[in-house]
C-alpha cells in the first residue's frame, strides 16, 4: 500500500504481518522457562549408571530370596516346609504354622522373581519388605548385630527393598514402558501400605 506523509511524498510500504515470520531457529521465553519438552524429559534423561545400579540392587536381591524361598521348598539344602514350619513355632509362632511357612516361602520365591524381572516392581519389593519386616520383629529381642543373631542383615535387605518401592525398576526392566515406572511414587505407597498390613496381621494372627 501507499502512505502519504506531511511532505507531500509518497512512501510506498509494505503490508506485513506477524505471521510471515519464522521463528523456529529462536529460543522462546517459553523454552528458556521449561516448557512442555523439559517437563517430559526427566524420565528418560537419567545417566544410564542409575539404571545399570538399579538393576544390579534388583538381581541381587531378587536372586538372594529366590534361593532363600527355594530352600524352605527343600532346596539347597533347606528345611523344607515342615522343617521351617517347626522353626517358625521355635521363633513363637502359635498356630498354622504350616501355613505361614507356605506364605512366607511363596512371598519370597514370588517376590524376587518379580524383582529380577522388573515385572511389577512394587509388589515385589512389597513382598520381600513383608517377610523382612516380620524377621526384623522377630529377632528384634535379640539386638542388633547378626553374630549375636540379631536382625542387622534382614534391617539391611528390608531398607533396600523399601528404597526400590520408590525408586522404581529402571528402563533395565520389563516395566520400562510402564506408569508406575515413570512416577513410582503412587504404586509404591499403595505397595507399602499392603505390606505394613499384612505384616502386621501376620504378627497378629500367628504369633
Amino acid at each position: 500500500m501507499t502512505v502519504h506523509n506531511n511532505d507531500g511524498f509518497d512512501a510506498p510500504t509494505t503490508a506485513f504481518s506477524t505471521d510471515a515470520f519464522d521463528d523456529s531457529g529462536f529460543t522462546t521465553p517459553d523454552d528458556l522457562a521449561g516448557g512442555e519438552q523439559e517437563t517430559e524429559r526427566p524420565a528418560e534423561s537419567l545417566h544410564g549408571g542409575i539404571d545399570f545400579g538399579l538393576f544390579v540392587v534388583r538381581l541381587m536381591l531378587g536372586g538372594l530370596m529366590i534361593a532363600h524361598g527355594l530352600q524352605k521348598f527343600g532346596l539347597f539344602d533347606g528345611p523344607g516346609i515342615d522343617g521351617f514350619a517347626q522353626m517358625l513355632t521355635q521363633l513363637g509362632f502359635k498356630d498354622q504354622t504350616t501355613v505361614l511357612a507356605w506364605v512366607t516361602a511363596v512371598s519370597e520365591v514370588g517376590g524376587g522373581a518379580l524383582l529380577v524381572l522388573g515385572l511389577f516392581t512394587p509388589f515385589g519389593a512389597a513382598a520381600v519388605l513383608g517377610v523382612l519386616a516380620n524377621a526384623v520383629y522377630v529377632k528384634f529381642e535379640n539386638g542388633f548385630f547378626a553374630a549375636a543373631g540379631g536382625f542387622e542383615f534382614d534391617l539391611l535387605i528390608a531398607v533396600v527393598a523399601f528404597a526400590l518401592l520408590f525408586t522404581g525398576a529402571g528402563r533395565v526392566s520389563i516395566d520400562k514402558n510402564t506408569p508406575w515406572r515413570r512416577k513410582p511414587w503412587p504404586l509404591g505407597l499403595v505397595s507399602l501400605v499392603i505390606a505394613a498390613g499384612l505384616t502386621a496381621a501376620l504378627i497378629v494372627m500367628f504369633r
